[in-house]
C-alpha cells in the first residue's frame, strides 16, 4: 500500500559499500550476495525510518546521527576517499549520500529509542568488547581506540538489530524489480 522506490545507482552505490566492507576496490563490481545485502539494508531501513519515534528526534538529533553514521560508513569501508570513490563511479552526489545517511540515522534513532538502546554504549561495554580481541582495535591500548571501538560496537549492534527487523518483516514486504525502459 506504501510503495517505495530505490534507483538502480543508488542500489548499486551500497552494494559497492558492502563489498568494500569486505575488502574489494572501489571500481570492482558487487557480486551477487553483496547486491542482495545492499538491498535488505535499504528495505530495512527505509521500513525502520517511517515508524514513529518517541519522542521525535528532533532535526539537530537526526544531524548528528547521521554525522555518526557518516564516520561509521568510512569506517566500514576503509576510509573517507575509498567512500567518495565508490560515491564518484556510481555518480553519487553529495545530497544523495546526506539523503542515505539521514535514513541511516532516522532507521538508527528507532532501534535505539524503540526496541532497545544500543547507540551509547557505557565504558565498562567498550572495555569488555575490546578485551574480548573481537574488534580490528584490540591490539591498540583502549586509550588510544576507544572511540573507534565504540563506533565498531554500535556498527554491529545496529547491523544485527537491522538484520533481525528485516528478516521479521519480509513475509510482509513485496519486491517488485522493473526492467529498465529503453
Amino acid at each position: 500500500a506504501n510503495a517505495q522506490f530505490v534507483l538502480e545507482r543508488q542500489l548499486a552505490f551500497e552494494a559497492r559499500i558492502e563489498a568494500l566492507a569486505t575488502g574489494g576496490a572501489a571500481e570492482s563490481k558487487p557480486n551477487d550476495r553483496q547486491w542482495k545485502g545492499a538491498l535488505d539494508r535499504i528495505v530495512a531501513e527505509t521500513l525502520l525510518a517511517q515508524l514513529p519515534v518517541r519522542p521525535t528526534p528532533t532535526p539537530a538529533e537526526v544531524a548528528k546521527r547521521a554525522e555518526a553514521a557518516r564516520l561509521l560508513l568510512e569506517d566500514r569501508v576503509g576510509g573517507r576517499e575509498r567512500l567518495a570513490a565508490a560515491a564518484r563511479v556510481e555518480g553519487i552526489v553529495s545530497e544523495e549520500l546526506d539523503a542515505f545517511l539521514r535514513r541511516t540515522a532516522r532507521a538508527s534513532l528507532y532501534l535505539d529509542r524503540m526496541v532497545a538502546p544500543m547507540l551509547d554504549p557505557n565504558e565498562s561495554e567498550l572495555r569488555e568488547v575490546h578485551a574480548s580481541g573481537r574488534t580490528p582495535f584490540s591490539s591498540k591500548p583502549f586509550g588510544e581506540v576507544a572511540e573507534q571501538v565504540r563506533r565498531w560496537l554500535v556498527a554491529r549492534r545496529v547491523e544485527e538489530a537491522l538484520d533481525a527487523f528485516y528478516q521479521r518483516a519480509r513475509s510482509r514486504i513485496t519486491i517488485v524489480v522493473a526492467a529498465k525502459r529503453r
